[in-house]
């Protein structure tokens, strides 16, 4: 029987060492800077990437993996003898799938399976936290995409973010466009929903919005326990660190975590914005 290897993307925020600890494979997405390009969270850190971006002129942008990032990566784990089961940002905001695909495509004799998890973040990254403990446990790479599928289900991730400048200029946003235009002092909350960022509500003050996100976990619980909670920030970690402590209170957690948001996904989000992953319980 073949062993199986996960592959994921930069946006999977693992928690430390997990990548590592359990052999997951990750291809970064890159981020565009006038002429430069880096990988994101190996030519260019978190830190690096916020001071710069504070008195930037020009605005960066995002790309995907090129399909010869990944073939490089599946054929090495194929030749090793490996089955590859990828893990991926939706579709809905990256070209990450299709670039997967295209790999998948060259190298025919390679067993590839692609999961387009509509999810990034933290999100993304428990599903490829639950993927890796099914992997380790010895399910089948059919039995691991299946996981992945009821696991989706049961997690989301929601956000409040200081602007939507970032978003709109990115072309990232959906039916939030409709916050477009609004006073100052209203704080938009958006969240994942079928591959893409849509608006939820709008809330007046950043700490109104901040409060409002656990409030609205809260609401989801009904009362469930969550396997994960994920406080995420964009270059806000202390504001991350209560929210994380306020949710920690509130919920019901067997295990959280503070991640901070990497160049490609605080391109998008924009400084000051934070974000509650989480993931049910079965």
């Amino acid at each position: 029987m073949s062993r199986i290897t996960i592959v994921t993307d930069s946006t999977a925020y693992l928690p430390p060492g997990f990548a590592g600890q359990h052999d997951i494979h990750v291809v970064p997405l890159q981020l565009i800077w006038g002429e430069e390009t880096f990988r994101d969270g190996v030519d260019i850190q978190p830190e690096e990437f916020y001071t710069r971006l504070r008195t930037a002129e020009i605005i960066p942008t995002t790309s995907q993996p090129s399909a010869a990032a990944f073939e490089q990566v599946f054929e090495e784990l194929h030749r090793a003898g490996s089955e590859i089961l990828a893990v991926l940002i939706s579709s809905g905001i990256s070209g990450t799938v299709a670039s997967a695909e295209q790999a998948r495509a060259m190298l025919p004799g390679a067993r590839v399976e692609i999961v387009d998890t509509l999810a990034t973040a933290t999100e993304l990254g428990f599903l490829v936290m639950e993927a890796a403990q099914a992997v380790e446990a010895g399910a089948d790479i059919a039995a691991c995409k299946s996981l992945i599928m009821d696991r989706k289900e049961r997690s989301g991730v929601i956000f409040a973010v200081d602007t939507l400048e970032f978003l709109h200029r990115g072309g990232r946003i959906g039916g939030g466009k409709r916050f477009l235009g609004t006073m100052l002092n209203i704080k938009p909350l958006l969240e994942m929903t079928g591959g893409r960022i849509e608006a939820l509500e709008q809330v007046r003050t950043r700490r109104k919005a901040h409060d409002r996100l656990v409030e609205l976990l809260v609401e989801r619980a009904q009362g469930r326990r969550f396997r994960y909670v994920s406080a995420m920030h964009a270059d806000a970690e202390e504001d991350a660190a209560a929210l994380l402590e306020q949710a920690e209170q509130r919920l019901d957690i067997e295990e959280s975590f503070l991640s901070v948001i990497g160049p490609v996904l605080g391109t998008h989000a924009g400084p000051g914005t934070l974000a509650l992953a989480y993931m049910f319980e079965d």
